[in-house]
């Protein structure tokens, strides 16, 4: 438990749907270890109808929910919780963002923060005075900005938007939903993920190219979007949706996984998707594109495996041994239990706190 149960306010994107919302996983992995740790996590949701028609988890268990339909109910309605809350996280693609990050900084009596899953989409953003969701002008009323990209990106929002306090906290994993199953392994090498242009060249490169390779092996692709006119080889399978409640059995039921950046991210850096933490929570394998601090995060050739090869995929797929890819798949999934749960982003959210309001940290992010 921690030393001091906090109040915690949440402004997110949306945490009672994932449909097209990657924030709901890293909100739900991150919130779940707050109220692990024995905070008290009120989350505040813009009620839109696209969530509201594909809520996949409409009452969390680790945190209460409020949907709103306007900024006006929510000053009117919620004003006196985030009064009151010792910390007040406002996230990015929020709608009506800087409206509300205004509101927030006028309101909150406590520790505020900006947490940012999508930092160089909004540094880019902010570089060309896109205000959509952030603007210069509030990043440095608030007292943290937390980012889900780390590295050198950190020290550029301080010096060149005057964030007060730069700190990295990486989306996590929920090691209750993820773990290894025994099982009938049904595909070689898998991805998971939504089409995107600029992910597409990586994925030929180091999936279906190799599935040309290796005819007698089985390779699968799910997620949504993907152009009617892809040629994908006789021994890739193709699945449209796949819910959350079935990633685990998709990763487990594979030999190897497959991780594809978006180009935004490698061109950052220090920019892990949560599918890399899930994939190793399950104990399975990972084949990575490299980027500037994976192995920071991973032990390359122990604890994952890193190519922009073809050849180089194909050659671990023909030729690893199961005891081999064991051993990576167990070091990854030891990995991920020791640095990437929901309750060390907790863990290192509560030392930020801290350092806000000048106590000693105890705690450091990786």
């Amino acid at each position: 438990m921690a030393q001091r149960s906090l109040d915690v306010v949440v402004l997110g994107l949306s945490i009672t749907s994932s449909w097209g919302n990657g924030h709901a996983t890293t909100f739900r992995a991150l919130l779940k270890g707050m109220a692990q740790r024995g905070h008290r996590v009120l989350f505040l949701e813009r009620d839109k109808p696209w969530y509201a028609e594909n809520r996949d988890m409409p009452n969390p268990d680790f945190c209460s929910v409020a949907l709103y339909d306007s900024l006006d109910e929510l000053a009117e309605k919620h004003a006196k919780a985030v009064r009151g809350a010792d910390l007040v996280i406002v996230g990015s693609y929020v709608p009506d963002g800087v409206a509300v990050s205004e509101w927030v900084q006028e309101t909150a009596q406590g520790v505020t923060a900006f947490y940012d899953i999508d930092t160089p989409v909004t540094v880019a953003r902010l570089e060309r005075g896109d205000t959509e969701y952030l603007s210069a002008a509030v990043v440095p009323g608030f007292d943290l900005y937390l980012s889900f990209t780390g590295g050198p990106i950190l020290d550029r929002l301080e010096r060149e938007f005057g964030a007060q306090r730069a700190r990295v906290l990486y989306c996590s994993v929920d090691t209750d939903g993820y773990f290894p199953e025994l099982g009938p392994v049904r595909w070689d090498l898998g991805y998971l993920g939504t089409y995107s242009t600029d992910r597409q060249p990586t994925l030929d490169r180091l999936l279906v190219e190799p599935a040309r390779h290796l005819s007698q092996a089985s390779f699968i692709v799910a997620g949504p979007q993907y152009p009617a006119d892809i040629d994908w080889p006789a021994n890739v399978q193709r699945v449209e949706h796949l819910p959350p409640a079935e990633h685990r059995a998709f990763y487990n039921a594979q030999r190897f996984t497959l991780n594809v950046t978006r180009a935004d991210m490698v061109a950052a850096g220090w920019s892990p998707s949560v599918r890399l933490f899930e994939a190793a929570a399950c104990g399975v394998p990972i084949i990575s594109d490299p980027w500037a601090g994976l192995d920071t995060l991973f032990k390359p050739g122990e604890e994952i495996l890193i190519t922009d090869d073809t050849e180089q995929v194909a050659r671990w797929l023909r030729d690893t041994t199961a005891a081999r890819a064991r051993a990576i798949g167990r070091a990854a999934r030891r990995r991920v239990l020791a640095s990437h749960t929901g309750v060390r982003r907790a863990m290192e959210l509560e030392a930020y706190v801290d350092e806000v309001r000048g106590v000693p940290v105890k705690v450091r992010a990786l």
